[in-house]
């Protein structure tokens, strides 16, 4: 199953609200062009790639305008593109590889972590140590592999026209001396050298805030630069990560953010804080 992309989600979309204003149902569609009602489903929930002719097809069907058909053929074939991320698509879940294909797209991306700090801002030894310490026994080989995946994911942050950034990190994830003092200490270092650049906002939620909404669990907010592209909102659980795309439920998640933003130190204080930490130990 191919990743559920932005573009392919946004050609989905699409797709479905062309057809419904056809006043097609999904029997009478896939009918027409020969298909199946289980095919056309996939195309519009961007569960299976759609062939650029396909959708060329189906506009026509629907009395698209053309100019309109000529970009979402252009869409469906950008999102056919293979992006950097395909030569791991072995190495994980297909719920994580989907993350990681909106991730790839995302023009601002939220993090909040309750235990450990972001993958994004993550150093190779900080990142190794996690692998080693999961739940799953890796080899070497597996181990390095990952650690390269989560620096490539990272690469994003610091190119041309990078997306914004924002950390929000529990203080007890960093008092957690993740690898040893000295793979934390380094750490911490990188996340005050990392707050420093134009697009990345680290904010640090002190322990004296108390019991507060995140403390059940990681959460990331994702936004593209197409308006028409909906939010996207991330939970990690045991069984792996969770995507979340229902409007009701983004909206919890949203207000949970923006909680999480409120309770945290501002970013100034948020370095101090770091430094602090540095210096106590």
């Amino acid at each position: 199953m191919a990743p559920k992309t932005a573009r392919s989600r946004r050609l989905g979309i699409a797709l479905r609200q062309y057809r419904e204003a056809a006043g097609m149902t999904l029997e009478r569609a896939a009918d027409e062009i020969s298909s199946t009602r289980s095919t056309l489903s996939r195309w519009e929930n961007a569960k299976s790639p759609v062939s650029p002719a396909m959708v060329r097809s189906l506009l026509m069907l629907y009395e698209v305008d053309p100019k309109e058909v000529t970009e979402l053929v252009q869409l469906a074939k950008d999102a056919r593109k293979p992006q950097w991320w395909v030569s791991y698509s072995f190495l994980l879940d297909e719920r994580t590889i989907n993350f990681i294909a909106l991730e790839a797209e995302a023009s601002a991306i939220a993090n909040f972590e309750p235990s450990v700090v972001p993958g994004l801002v993550q150093t190779a030894d900080y990142i190794r140590a996690i692998m080693l310490g999961g739940p799953h026994t890796l080899t070497d080989e597996e181990v390095e592999q990952r650690v390269q995946l989560r620096l490539d994911r990272q690469k994003r942050l610091t190119e041309p026209h990078p997306p914004i950034f924002d950390a929000i990190i529990d203080e007890g994830a960093l008092l957690r001396p993740v690898g040893g003092t000295a793979i934390n200490d380094a750490q911490l270092k990188h996340l005050l050298k990392v707050s420093e650049l134009p697009n990345i906002t680290v904010q640090v939620i002190p322990l004296s805030a108390g019991y507060h909404r995140g403390t059940r669990g990681s959460l990331h907010l994702l936004e593209f630069p197409d308006p028409e592209d909906p939010q996207i909102a991330s939970v990690e659980t045991v069984a792996g990560q969770m995507i979340i795309d229902r409007p009701d439920e983004l909206r919890t998640c949203t207000k949970i953010m923006d909680n999480l933003r409120t309770v945290a130190l501002h970013p100034a204080a948020s370095r101090d804080k770091i430094r602090e930490l540095l210096k106590g130990r």
